[in-house]
């Protein structure tokens, strides 16, 4: 290490930045003078010489900052160059003299050497940039007052050594106080917790992609991350990471996958096939962020062919099977309704491997979820008629006990199923009718749809008609559908129930009472299908029942 001391003095117990300055300064043309007299390894040479020039010109650049004296950062650098210095000096004694210990170990040293020399310069610009100099700090091992600007800022500068104690110091402050480091984060600090994934290090690594996870969940700077490129080495840390580094560069994907320009990415990268080891050898968390990542990239259509070559169907399925947190097998299922909403190849694919039963053993637990009701429903049109036996009992579950997502799902899907009069007998057998008329009491307007439109498919066989008329609020509901608002949906479908309905004089009376007449006016207005026709059967009605009174 280089003394810190005045010409003439003894050293100085702790230096200023100016005084490491002039010693910096004074000692720039003695390393030039030694250096340009040695005759052996005359490019290393050449190259140390014109680096060595371009010191003075940075130093007196960081010297005109207003509080060159007063940053920490100032003096580590001014430190570094002086060590610098004093190498060169010496080096160029031991060629010159010819003491070396052999030519290799020579080069080595030189080409060391340069590399500092290069490294000073270019931590020199950098600290100029990073606007960190105007900020009065304390030690590094002072970590209550070292401000985050300047951790950021020691990411860019210096050697790894360095970047892993401030790295370290940063992921600290970042469970304490998340929101004043991304507060005080710029591009170019996101630039180099991405090249900090690759580090020799593997504790380095790891801190970067934690804090890369703790950014990418926060939602702030997800765009910076896929724009630096971070998505390669977060893959590679999917195949040969640490476990902690595996699970955080899985959840970071999982976040930056939600865009589907980035799920692209992933695939394009190679993210499929180390994702899917994940999903069949990972832990619990990490298998749910991998499902839910291949689950992102899914819903992204031209890929979809990708994941199967990959072999995704039967991970997913596996998954349904066997995974360990539900979030995994809703996942799962999503991806799995991903998969098959467009290509009938996938869905022949989920169907062969036993994708149907496991869908609905799935579908069978205590709170069944709308992601693996949408992917039944996704698969019925490719399944013989027998397969119906199995599927129905299902959908009547989720009807009882799904989410409201899920029997929205579910009534779809039984309307998707009634294509002839053979599985409209057998879905009205099931005893879903009720739970259907139940659906159309329902708040959301969805729910009512999908429930009015599967009835209206349903009462067009006799029996499942009779039982609609048994059920003594179904009128009245269906009279309720008809209100004429352009965000009641259900109109259109509660009109055929009804002109079902209306052979029945019980029936007819109830619809007369609840204002069906005055709603299928407005309705006939508006050119809605079958309200007119209904509205004169109606109308008919009562002008018999008028003369039979009179």
């Amino acid at each position: 290490m280089v003394e810190d001391k005045k010409p003439g003095n003894e050293p100085l117990v702790n230096p200023t930045a100016e005084d490491l300055l002039l010693q910096a300064l004074e000692l720039v043309p003695i390393a030039l003078d030694k250096a340009r007299t040695v005759k052996s390894f005359s490019s290393r040479w050449r190259v140390i010489i014109s680096r060595l020039e371009k010191i003075p010109t940075c130093l007196s650049n960081l010297s005109t900052h207003p509080c060159f004296s007063k940053n920490t950062l100032c003096k580590e650098q001014l430190h570094a160059v002086l060590q610098a210095l004093k190498e060169a000096t010496e080096l160029a004694d031991v060629c010159v003299q010819e003491k070396q210990e052999g030519k290799l170990k020579m080069q080595s040293d030189l080409d060391s050497l340069s590399a500092k020399i290069d490294l000073s310069l270019k931590d020199c610009g950098l600290l100029m940039k990073t606007d960190v100099l105007g900020e009065v700090t304390q030690s590094i091992q002072d970590v209550e007052t070292f401000s985050v600007r300047e951790l950021l800022a020691r990411l860019q500068i210096g050697h790894l050594e360095s970047k892993r104690k401030a790295l370290e110091q940063l992921v600290e402050v970042m469970k304490d106080d998340e929101k004043a480091v991304i507060t005080a984060l710029v591009r170019t600090d996101v630039a180099s917790l991405v090249q900090l994934l690759t580090a020799t290090s593997p504790s380095v690594r790891e801190n970067a992609v934690t804090m890369i996870c703790s950014l990418a969940e926060s939602r702030q700077c997800e765009n910076w991350l896929v724009s630096e490129n971070a998505l390669p080495p977060l893959i590679r840390l999917l195949e040969s990471g640490s476990h902690v580094s595996k699970e955080r560069a899985v959840v970071t994907l999982q976040r930056l996958s939600f865009s589907s320009e980035t799920a692209r990415l992933i695939v394009g990268h190679g993210g499929v096939s180390p994702l899917i080891k994940i999903c069949k050898t990972g832990d619990s968390v990490s298998q749910a962020a991998s499902t839910c990542t291949l689950k992102n990239i899914s819903s992204v259509p031209e890929v979809r062919q990708n994941l199967a070559e990959e072999g995704i169907v039967k991970v997913m399925i596996n998954m349904l099977n066997c995974g360990v947190l539900m979030g995994s097998k809703v996942y799962a299922a999503e991806c799995l309704q991903n998969l098959t909403s467009s290509n009938e190849a996938l869905r022949r694919l989920v169907i062969s491997e036993n994708g149907v039963q496991t869908l609905l053993a799935y579908l069978d637990g205590p709170l069944p979820q709308e992601e693996g009701v949408a992917a039944i429903r996704n698969l019925v049109g490719s399944v013989s008629v027998e397969t119906y036996v199995k599927i129905i009992p299902s959908l009547v579950h989720v009807l009882e006990s799904g989410s409201t997502g899920a029997k929205q799902a579910a009534a779809l899907t039984l309307y998707r199923m009634a294509t002839s009069n053979e599985t409209k007998r057998m879905i009205g057998e099931s005893d879903c009718i009720p739970l259907l008329l139940r659906m159309l009491e329902a708040k959301e307007n969805g729910a009512r749809e999908v429930a009015a439109q599967a009835i209206a498919s349903l009462v067009t066989v006799p029996r499942n008609c009779r039982e609609v008329k048994r059920d003594e609020k179904s009128v009245m509901s269906l009279v309720l559908l008809l209100e004429p608002s352009p965000s009641n949906s259900a109109k259109k479908y509660a009109v055929p129930v009804l002109a079902a309905l209306c052979s029945s004089r019980k029936c007819k009376k109830v619809m007369v009472s609840c204002g069906a007449v005055g709603y299928l006016k407005k309705l006939s207005e508006m050119e809605v299908p079958g309200s007119k026709k209904l509205l004169e059967r109606i109308e008919k009605g009562k002008l018999k029942s008028f003369f039979s009174r009179k």
